[in-house]
């Protein structure tokens, strides 16, 4: 009996993933031929592949087509990998998470005040980026120089913000306590162990094979990245790689071959309010309810996405080179995985409709308020203008896969709205 079953369940386990695969293949379709979206995606649920796929080109002068073995800048997506490096040296008893800066950059303003934990878990007030500097050619030297003189946004501690000036620290740190180069510390104890062969740390010399070019939308179309110091421009950014060496990346996070269990459980721990881990976000808005340990990345054309739904064993990751929205294409991927209705994308076209209607969706709505000026309707601030492609349905003038629809209820009154964001619908109530 229990074999008969299992022949029986079988298919219908195989015409499951078929089905899922469909449509994660038609959402994505409908994004190249929309969005014109370039890159990769991988989807992996318990070790089965529903979608491994490329989409446009490598090199647009050359025509050539991105191919899933295609290295991608992975932008902030890095932040990982160097994180995993600091809690090596943490397992090895070569720093503590409570060192300070002071023991490794004495001459650096408040160090004394900023713990490697505070690096870690963007609590240390150190400001957002440094992406002048990045952009030029001066030596590491004259950059550290122009970092340091780069104002703290909060005293550390007291507060949390994003900190790419951080990570950056976190890199010459690694450098400092293992005497090695930052790319051959995480060559010789990330990648190789884990068996990444298509991943490295990117630099202004080395020819990389089968790595895409990147181009980013200016005012007349794609254009090409502007010279970028990869000299400078690492810790936070720096490391390109590939969706297969990506999800083998997932899959030994499972296990301790890169970190033992307590670093683990460190790394995937929130530490603040606004849920950062170290070089991971957990469970942030976008989980769909299910665990989430992720991070997305992104530096002028250079987009990427990285989402492990740890409890669901799926791993889904999407990483582009012309500055597509790879973090809400992975949005709508993994909702489509877990069997939410996800609209495709189509061509969204304004409308004349009656303005006199929008006195009556104004309004906070969930975390969105609706704003009414001089006769058009705004999504949270008078720079993002909702236009019109039906008399209660609206989309964003900055990202027109985002649509907001005002509901009815049975009184005649709006007091609610369906939130599209790539497809993926939520209600929100006054």
């Amino acid at each position: 009996m229990k074999f008969i079953l299992f022949i029986i369940l079988c298919p219908m386990l195989v015409f499951g993933q078929q089905g899922t695969s469909a449509k994660l293949a038609r959402y994505m379709q409908a994004q190249v031929a929309l969005h014109h979206f370039s890159g990769t995606v991988l989807v992996q649920k318990n070790g089965t592949v529903l979608i491994k796929k490329a989409y446009g080109q490598a090199d647009y002068e050359w025509h050539i087509p991105n191919t899933v073995d295609t290295k991608f800048q992975l932008a902030s997506v890095t932040k990982q990998f160097t994180a995993t490096a600091i809690l090596q040296l943490v397992d090895r008893g070569q720093l503590s998470l409570e060192d300070k800066l002071s023991r490794f950059f004495p001459d650096y303003p408040k160090a004394d005040s900023v713990s490697i934990h505070q690096l870690l878990s963007h609590s240390s007030g150190l400001a957002m980026g440094f992406k002048e500097i990045a952009l030029s050619s001066i030596s590491s030297d004259s950059a550290y120089a122009a970092i340091k003189k780069i104002p703290y946004e909060f005293s550390p501690g007291s507060q949390n913000a994003y900190s790419n000036i951080g990570y950056y620290l976190l890199a010459k740190i690694i450098q400092k306590v293992s005497g090695e180069p930052y790319a051959v510390f995480l060559k010789k104890n990330i990648f190789e162990k884990a068996g990444m062969n298509n991943t490295g740390v990117s630099n202004n010399d080395t020819i990389v094979s089968k790595k895409a070019k990147v181009y980013y939308r200016g005012a007349q179309g794609f254009i090409h990245n502007p010279y970028i110091n990869w000299q400078i421009n690492v810790g936070h950014d720096g490391v390109y790689s590939t969706v297969e060496d990506l999800a083998r990346w997932d899959s030994l996070l499972y296990g301790t071959t890169i970190l033992s269990a307590e670093m683990k459980k460190k790394m995937f721990t929130p530490h603040n309010a606004e849920n950062w881990g170290y070089g991971f976000i957990i469970n942030p808005f976008y989980n769909h309810g299910h665990q989430l340990i992720a991070h997305d990345g992104g530096f002028f054309g250079t987009i990427t996405s990285f989402n492990r739904f740890t409890d669901d064993k799926l791993f889904v990751t999407v990483l582009s080179n012309n500055e597509s929205l790879s973090h809400m294409i992975a949005y709508g991927l993994s909702a489509i995985v877990f069997g939410k209705e996800v609209e495709l994308p189509y061509r969204h076209h304004r409308a004349l409709v009656d303005s006199t209607l929008y006195k009556h969706y104004v309004g906070q709505y969930g975390q969105v308020q609706i704003l009414h000026r001089d006769g058009k309707l705004y999504y949270n601030d008078t720079e993002t203008e909702l236009i019109p492609e039906s008399s209660t349905k609206f989309f964003r003038s900055d990202d027109n896969d985002r649509t907001v629809e005002f509901v009815r209820d049975k009184a005649g009154v709006f007091n609610s709205i369906i939130l599209t964001k790539a497809g993926v619908k939520e209600i929100l109530r006054k």
